[in-house]
């Protein structure tokens, strides 16, 4: 089995198990006029994560890796988000601004609008597995571990947006469910400041799992493509 070098430690993987999870990279989190633009969240970062995810999916589909894409969205009349007994309702931050600002009503996290939309540049194909979520985990009321589990998948290589919410939610429920969880450290950016992206990977590499740069990523997928 190849042997990454990652953090903590190295860990050994099956490629032919393995699963490249990319996290809500959709224009709500990854591009100006979005969800995490207008609430004034910092988004300097976002395309240097989305080169590095590039390249990794380009990567694995050589390599015969099968790619997750996970969005998070709700329908029209957001019948799946919760409703106001529901603290995701209140909390989940599209949600939170529809309700604060009436106006944008329909246009956050909307299935079918621009906002829900993956972004151009990590548009899925037809041969990946494309998940739509209501809730941060991409474990929540999905089908998620079915479709890995009818795959045989174990090892799960996790990237997108927000490093500190879906990301780590997704993550920790994989752990959870005795995937193996890693992260893609330079894949991924936080809702906040550096400080939330430290805790993040504090918290994979000491008790969910671990995590690795996509140089080291790409040097084995491109080793099992040739």
């Amino acid at each position: 089995m190849p042997r990454l070098n990652a953090k903590p430690e190295p860990v050994e993987v099956e490629l032919d198990r393995s699963a490249i999870v990319v996290v809500d990279m959709q224009n709500a989190f990854a591009s100006k006029g979005g969800t995490l633009d207008i609430a004034g969240l910092d988004l300097s970062d976002a395309a240097d994560v989305v080169r590095a995810i590039g390249q990794v999916i380009a990567a694995a589909r050589t390599a015969g890796v099968p790619i997750v894409f996970l969005q998070m969205g709700y329908k029209p009349d957001l019948s799946n988000a919760g409703g106001t007994r529901s603290p995701n309702y209140h909390k989940e931050l599209a949600m939170h601004l529809m309700n604060s600002k009436p106006e944008l009503k329909g246009q956050l996290l909307t299935e079918g609008s621009w906002d829900f939309a993956v972004v151009d540049e990590l548009a899925p194909t037809p041969s990946d597995i494309v998940i739509i979520k209501t809730r941060y985990s991409g474990f929540a009321g999905t089908t998620l571990d079915a479709q890995l589990r009818v795959r045989g998948i174990q090892y799960l290589f996790f990237a997108g947006i927000a490093t500190n919410v879906c990301v780590e939610s997704t993550l920790r429920d994989a752990y959870f469910l005795d995937y193996w969880p890693i992260l893609l450290a330079d894949g991924t950016m936080p809702a906040g400041g550096r400080s939330a992206y430290e805790a993040t990977m504090f918290n994979v590499e000491s008790f969910f799992g671990w995590t690795v740069g996509s140089g080291e990523l790409l040097a084995c997928l491109g080793a099992r493509g040739r």
